[in-house]
């Protein structure tokens, strides 16, 4: 049996749901607060027969931070598929973002020891390394990204994806994958579905860029290294690289709607001042840390040389990508 966390996020979903296409049994952990209705409905966009898959499901409430929850969830689970994460940039979730991303992760290893796990796929990030590279692309030998100039997401994951490689080396078979921006349907209030939806309705973009992946792709790769025992290694996953205003423009163009014009970086610095004359009290402009405004305004780059040529596998290009879940948003909003 496999277990999938994180199972009602973007990825995690369509995770359960190719290996539920692949026979595999699968128990899928969620949160009680979940909502499982609009899992089933993301579903249809992937498959001719969503509730049939939707019902194979075996549900488990899971508490990462409880590791008597977790050893429940673990019991008769060989292998383990850890997409569980708390996405934000605020520095008010820092410390939600470190209990699931950093201890929930901790806990997950800790309690695969002594039992009939013999694999785990961790679902890193691209943003835990570092954008300085000579070629403008980082590889999966890049630099990791220092904890002083990371966001609050990217610091938790970096420390979550250096506590899966110390499990390796006590002799747990793992792999990590470090996706990009990751292009899905569904979930569209939170993660990579969040960033989507402020894209298509927004009327501002920003100045930065970065490497981008479809979430079949993702979900693909993951079960294949999983199934080919590649343990031990890490893989980018990127499709393409985009700017955000290159983004912005295939779905605008999509949509009719006018050109979005670019928050620069002097803009966001501005706000971030303002920020602090304020004592902090607006949030909208709490997000504007240094870190954050980095992130925004510049270009990471994604190498997807390894991955093309160990697997040989073809990528969905953006356009098509974001083509297919724009219509599956629309779809939901008409």
């Amino acid at each position: 049996m496999v277990l999938v966390t994180g199972a009602t996020g973007i990825l995690g979903r369509i995770i359960v749901l190719e290996l539920l296409k692949q026979g595999k049994i699968v128990r899928a952990a969620k949160r009680k607060s979940s909502n499982l209705e609009e899992v089933r409905k993301s579903f249809r966009y992937y498959t001719e027969n969503p509730d049939g898959f939707f019902n194979a499901i075996d549900w488990a409430d899971v508490d990462l931070n409880n590791k008597k929850s977790i050893s429940t969830a673990l019991e008769g689970i060989s292998e383990v598929y850890h997409c569980a994460a708390k996405v934000s940039y605020d520095p008010a979730d820092r410390k939600k973002a470190d209990e699931v991303n950093i201890s929930g992760t901790e806990n997950m290893l800790e309690c695969c020891k002594d039992t009939a796990v013999n694999k785990f796929l961790y679902v890193s990030s691209a943003i835990v390394f570092t954008k300085e590279t000579e070629d403008g692309l980082i590889h999966e030998e890049s630099e990791l990204i220092g904890y002083e100039t990371a966001t609050v997401y990217a610091a938790s994951k970096r420390k979550a994806d250096t506590a899966v490689l110390n499990a390796f080396h006590e002799g747990l078979n793992t792999v990590i994958i470090n996706p990009g921006m990751i292009i899905g349907s569904g979930n569209w209030k939170n993660s990579s579905g969040e960033f989507l939806r402020t894209f298509i309705n927004g009327f501002y973009t920003f100045s930065g860029g970065t490497g981008c992946a479809d979430v079949r792709d993702v979900a693909a790769i993951a079960i294949r290294l999983m199934d080919e025992n590649r343990f031990g290694e890490r893989y980018l996953i990127s499709s393409e690289n985009k700017t955000y205003m290159e983004l912005s423009t295939i779905i605008t163009k999509k949509l009719n709607k006018t050109k979005p014009f670019v928050l620069s970086k002097p803009v966001l610095e501005a706000g971030r001042i303002v920020n602090i004359l304020t004592f902090r009290l607006i949030p909208v402009l709490r997000m504007l840390t240094r870190p954050n405004i980095e992130f925004l305004t510049s270009f990471q780059g994604i190498s997807n040389e390894k991955i093309t040529s160990e697997l040989h596998y073809e990528l969905i290009p953006i356009h098509e990508s974001l083509m297919f879940h724009i219509n599956n948003y629309l779809s939901e909003k008409s």
